[in-house]
């Protein structure tokens, strides 16, 4: 997938946030867009550990987060500190569009 350009950039910030009053309002329209374009399971390594991210959630205190697991762990990792893999899943440029707007 190609690197997005300032202006896609902007231009999915403005989708996702396009009805949001606050920023809690904004960061629960990121969620939705994430939540709803990120093709999940995948696969990924996490401190050199294969993990399938299995979905995303919206956490009070801890903002997005990919639900990991592996066997019977599951882990809550901040999106934006989530290693995607290679080639990465479909939809992840709404990681990219919140890491953009993330303050």
């Amino acid at each position: 997938m190609a690197e997005l350009s300032e202006a896609e950039l902007d231009a999915l910030v403005e989708e996702a946030t396009v009805d949001a009053y606050d920023e809690y309002e904004q960061l629960s329209g990121f969620h939705v867009m994430i939540d709803e374009h990120l093709a999940t399971p995948f696969q990924t390594i996490v401190l050199g550990v294969e993990v399938t991210v299995k979905k995303i959630d919206l956490i009070a205190g801890s903002g997005i987060v990919a639900i990991c697991g592996r066997e019977e762990h599951r882990q809550a990792i901040g999106i934006l500190d989530l290693p995607l893999p290679t080639p990465p899943p479909e939809g992840s440029e709404w990681i990219d569009a919140y890491r953009h707007w993330a303050p």
